[in-house]
């Protein structure tokens, strides 16, 4: 009589229950769509509708900007886009003004010299953003980056032709207005957090007094200030550079907003962290170097480099102390009056520029909050 022999791998195997076969990937879809989109009947429609939607507004911005668009025309000749006014895009708008809207008024012989600089601050941004450079080499890299920068535009060296700051502008002027506010507002409003949380009130007193006035006006306010009013304070035969004088107010700007973020990090900070410092030995600015900066601006990348892409956009408020940024310059590009009428499609471009670099500033937070969660968990 032959018996079953049961052994441990046996027994396990006998009452395991039976393998269920694994749904299809469309099966998976179809249940997803039915319990998100397909759930009830308001649900239904609500899809449907939105899907509708959806599609004739596709519809309609293809057949608008790509099937009865005019992409070219002759030069100065803007017939071509009249005709199709109001049924399809102009883009021929963007080949005749595409220099005036990145470099303003800059002289059109030399204007290999703000595309270099353009160059030159999309390298340090991706220099900045590569993990392997975060070195103090970086910050000599910065430094020699933005004398670059500003030697290239203002030339006047080196065989290049002097061009004053009043001929500058488009996109340059806003990478320069915004990272120069960034690089330079970052290690103020370090400061100034850290000093509205001093024990010695006169210092506290003040930084208070500065983030309060700084907040309570807007930026326009400030601009205006360094624009019209300081030089009147000035000593005769003393001034200084508009573009310099917009530069302070938006530091500023950006480095009182920014030490509230920092000091909302610092807050964030356990006792303990304070207490262990204070254990080792260590002094007030070495326990805020090494213990508690690193953990209270690793909690606050997101307000940060959301203060960050506000600071971008607000940049274009110079326009109106006469500085010509990229949006400013590609108002002034559609004055012309044979292209007046086309703006849709120049702040179309524009736009898609401010969300380029917004948008590369916003995935880069999001990769750098992951990394560095990982890092704390690993």
């Amino acid at each position: 009589m032959n018996q079953l022999t049961l052994r441990p791998g046996n027994l396990s195997a006998a009452i395991a229950p039976p393998e269920r076969p694994t749904p299809q990937r469309w099966m998976r879809a179809l249940n997803w769509l039915h319990l998100h989109l397909f759930s009830s009947w308001l649900s239904t429609a609500t899809t449907l509708t939105l899907a509708y939607l959806l599609v004739r507004g596709l519809i309609t911005v293809i057949d608008w900007g790509i099937l009865l668009a005019v992409w070219s025309v002759p030069q100065g000749d803007s017939e071509a886009c009249r005709a199709v006014q109001g049924l399809g895009a102009c883009w021929a708008v963007i080949g005749e003004k595409y220099r005036f809207i990145l470099f303003g008024t800059y002289p059109y012989a030399e204007q290999w010299r703000p595309t270099l600089s353009v160059a030159l601050f999309i390298g340090l941004y991706a220099l900045s953003g590569w993990r392997r450079m975060w070195r103090r080499e970086l910050f000599l890299i910065w430094i020699v980056g933005l004398l670059a920068v500003i030697a290239l535009m203002r030339g006047g060296m080196a065989g290049l032709s002097h061009v004053p700051t009043e001929r500058w502008g488009g996109l340059p002027i806003t990478l320069m207005l915004a990272t120069v506010s960034l690089v330079a507002a970052f290690p103020l409003a370090i400061v100034v957090a850290l000093g509205r949380r001093s024990d010695m009130p006169v210092i506290r007193w003040l930084c208070i007094a500065y983030v309060e006035l700084i907040r309570g006006v807007p930026l326009i306010s400030l601009l205006f200030v360094a624009s019209v009013i300081f030089p009147l304070f000035l000593p005769e035969g003393i001034d200084f550079d508009k573009l310099v004088r917009a530069q302070i107010a938006l530091i500023l700007f950006a480095a009182a907003y920014l030490s509230e973020v920092i000091r909302g990090g610092l807050q964030s900070v356990g006792t303990g962290q304070y207490e262990a410092a204070n254990a080792l030995g260590l002094g007030y600015w070495r326990k805020m170097g090494l213990i508690v900066l690193p953990q209270a601006l690793r909690r606050t990348i997101a307000p940060l480099v959301n203060t960050f892409i506000a600071l971008f956009k607000d940049t274009s408020l110079v326009l109106i102390i006469g500085i010509f940024d990229l949006l400013s310059a590609a108002k002034t590009a559609i004055v012309e009056p044979a292209w007046q009428g086309f703006g849709v499609e120049v702040y179309l471009i524009v736009g898609a520029i401010y969300f380029a670099f917004c948008f590369a500033m916003s995935r880069y937070s999001r990769s750098l909050e992951r990394h560095l969660k990982a890092t704390e968990h690993a």
